[in-house]
């Protein structure tokens, strides 16, 4: 919206002309997205323990959990409301990509907090059962990757693109594209989601991927960079930087008061619409193999439960103390801060390595 209101005033006041630079506007979302939920945290925080809107914690998980009974949870929502609101005060909203990343990050999000307010203030320990959970996620992923697949007027748009490899690429059809699609988008949604265990764990792999996310989005949009770099250039891309800059600047605000010890934790409204919005950029950008290596962190939590789950079934044995992964790390007498720090470090190496394909060609 801001952008329409600096394009006006340009006209009669030429220093209005430097909202038109992506970059500036990336950096304007991130800052804004920060303020926000800098302001709004302390308020919503209160409103949350006022109500009595409080995490539950497993009787078998490690006994140091015990302590978080009560914390506030449901924080996820102040996330949402910064990246929404950011994101539509300085990205042009003439851009589809735009809104197809806004609209599944919020429709994700509605999931989430539907399963949240079932278990926290219906005392509904099931939440919205896993059937129906699945079916909108589904769903939403579908249409989403439908929506993009036939507004495509590139055949870029709909290549799947193989890092490391400056001429390798799939063509994909209508049903591999959103198959590719929803597999990616609704797999990084619970991805996150499994991985938000320990405070501050999930919110910073989810801004350093996002922030990655954000510089392909921007070199694949700009035609001199997408050139030099050999990647496929994808007009209009670069306007999710602010998108992508907005959940840097909202996951660092909700860091502030996620940290250890955690004044409130994000829930799956949080969890699951982050997850999708990193998904759903990195099919916008044809990024998913690269997700897949920056969001390490989040496929291996996701793979242990799968193992976990699989060996008990087959064997009656459990591969892990317990899933996921961050677990049965605190059950071997790693300090939960330890296992935290030591995950948000193995992910700046895999955002690196995943920075690197834009230039290892």
């Amino acid at each position: 919206m801001l952008l329409w209101l600096t394009e006006f005033l340009a006209q009669y006041i030429g220093g209005f002309t430097v909202f038109q630079y992506l970059t500036l506007r990336g950096i304007l979302g991130v800052l804004t997205a920060l303020v926000l939920s800098l302001l709004i945290g302390p308020a919503m925080i209160r409103h949350l323990a006022q109500y009595q809107i409080g995490q539950a914690v497993r009787d078998d998980g490690p006994e140091t959990h015990l302590s978080k009974a009560g914390t506030p949870t449901m924080g996820g929502a102040l996330i949402l409301v910064s990246v929404a609101v950011s994101t539509l005060l300085w990205a042009d909203l003439t851009n589809r990509y735009v809104w197809v990343a806004v609209g599944v990050t919020l429709a994700f999000g509605a999931i989430g907090w539907v399963d949240d307010y079932r278990k926290v203030v219906e005392r509904d320990a099931r939440g919205l059962p896993a059937r129906w959970k699945y079916f909108w996620q589904s769903l939403i992923g579908v249409v989403a990757a439908a929506i993009l697949y036939y507004s495509a007027s590139l055949p870029e748009e709909t290549t799947m693109i193989v890092p490391f490899f400056k001429d390798v690429g799939i063509m994909l059809g209508p049903i591999s594209f959103i198959l590719l699609s929803y597999f990616v988008v609704v797999g990084s949604s619970n991805a996150v989601n499994l991985t938000d265990g320990l405070d501050g764990l999930a919110i910073m792999p989810t801004v350093m991927v996002g922030g990655a996310l954000g510089i392909f989005a921007y070199a694949s949009g700009h035609a001199n960079f997408a050139e030099y770099l050999q990647i496929p250039n994808l007009p209009g891309t670069g306007e999710l930087i602010v998108f992508c800059g907005a959940i840097v600047g909202s996951g660092l605000g909700f860091l502030w008061f996620n940290t250890y010890p955690a004044q409130v934790f994000m829930g799956d409204v949080g969890a699951l619409a982050l997850g999708a919005a990193l998904g759903i950029v990195a099919v916008i950008v044809r990024q998913e193999i690269v997700l897949f290596i920056m969001g390490g962190i989040f496929v291996v939590e996701t793979l242990s439960v799968m193992i976990q789950v699989a060996s008990f079934r087959l064997t009656g044995r459990r591969v892990f103390r317990m899933a996921p992964l961050h677990h049965h790390f605190e059950l071997k007498g790693w300090p939960e801060p330890r296992v935290i720090v030591r995950f948000w470090v193995i992910t700046v190496i895999l955002v690196l390595v995943g920075l690197a394909t834009l230039k290892l060609r």
